[in-house]
């Protein structure tokens, strides 16, 4: 079933049509693009909270970004459905997860955007170390690395690899955390409280809110005070967490956390970021669902629903009238329990 798209998204077949809009025109287009999502997840199906969740991190990436050169690599792929609605691929979602229509997941023969095929969680940050290593083998310089990774992927060992390795090359990553506290069910363990603790700490929070900014300032003035600017950060960021950051401990730069749904900020960090070389995190808090109000109050049974009723939430059992076969996943766990 073909969806209608807003007015403003209606006219973005690529990043470089969103990128003809004035930055005052993202907040609409963030709306549109939710919009299209439920419109569209809700008649035909697919995963649904996780890409409500990132709408504004989508946007203000193709925005500051100059995909599909700059390259940008999905976790998981969950949430990359309104990446693919933003490149080129709006007039084909209602084909999304139907045989011989779109994949569910980023593919790399479907799109030049999608530049790693994926499906499954902890593999972004190998990838795209990977590309940033081969760009400046290279010489390119100017080529941008985006790993977008959730805070319960981040637990994997392939993730934590990837940060051992990514903090002693200088190659040009950004990897930006999603913390929404979320995997398909609610996140445990010891990462997950230390990320509560930098989220919840207000002392650290005023203080970073600005230094991004600050720090793609003074890399223009020379490698010397860059440097020194950066011990002072360091330094102030120790004493306000009162311990080590991990990610700094790592040999990354590490921004936030900021609100992942204020996609203007977004825009000003990650423009800013940009002109900050070497490995980089960015800390962004998010709401699995966001935009959906029911999906935002259960976020586990609304990861993927299956088809339902955009106004009262009614959850349909399946697309066809006829029964089904009961589902791979649910025999083999019966068989095992």
């Amino acid at each position: 079933m073909q969806v209608q798209a807003g007015d403003l998204l209606g006219k973005i077949n690529y990043p470089s049509d969103l990128k003809k809009l004035d930055e005052e025109q993202l907040e609409q287009v963030c709306q549109e693009l939710r919009q299209y999502i439920i419109d569209v997840v809700s008649v035909n199906g697919g995963h649904f909270a996780a890409s409500l969740g990132v709408v504004e991190l989508t946007v203000a990436l193709q925005f500051i970004l100059n995909t599909p050169y700059d390259q940008l690599v999905w976790d998981v792929g969950h949430q990359a459905y309104g990446h693919k609605i933003l490149t080129g691929r709006r007039e084909a979602f209602h084909t999304n997860r139907i045989y011989g229509g779109l994949s569910g997941f980023p593919k790399r023969s479907e799109s030049e955007y999608d530049t790693f095929g994926v499906g499954h969680s902890s593999t972004s940050i190998s990838v795209a170390l990977g590309m940033a290593v081969a760009s400046q083998y290279k010489g390119e310089t100017d080529r941008q690395h985006v790993a977008v990774i959730g805070d319960g992927a981040m637990t994997a060992g392939i993730a934590f690899e990837a940060l051992n390795h990514a903090g002693i090359e200088n190659s040009n990553l950004l990897v930006i955390l999603n913390d929404n506290n979320m995997s398909i069910d609610p996140n445990v363990g010891a990462l997950k409280d230390y990320l509560t603790n930098i989220t919840t700490s207000k002392p650290y929070n005023r203080f970073r809110d600005d230094i991004a900014g600050v720090l793609a300032k003074i890399s223009s003035i020379g490698p010397d005070a860059y440097n020194m600017a950066l011990k002072i950060e360091k330094s102030i960021k120790g004493t306000l967490l009162k311990r080590s950051n991990f990610f700094e401990a790592l040999k990354f730069r590490y921004f936030g956390p900021i609100d992942g749904h204020d996609v203007k900020h977004l825009v000003k960090v990650l423009r800013d970021l940009r002109d900050i070389p070497g490995p980089k995190l960015l800390h962004c808090i998010t709401t699995k669902g966001k935009g959906y109000a029911l999906a935002e109050k259960d976020q586990t049974k609304w990861h993927a629903p299956g088809l339902f009723d955009k106004i009262t939430g009614e959850i349909k059992k399946t697309k066809q009238e006829k029964p089904q076969p009961p589902k791979y996943q649910d025999v083999f766990g019966h068989s095992i329990i």
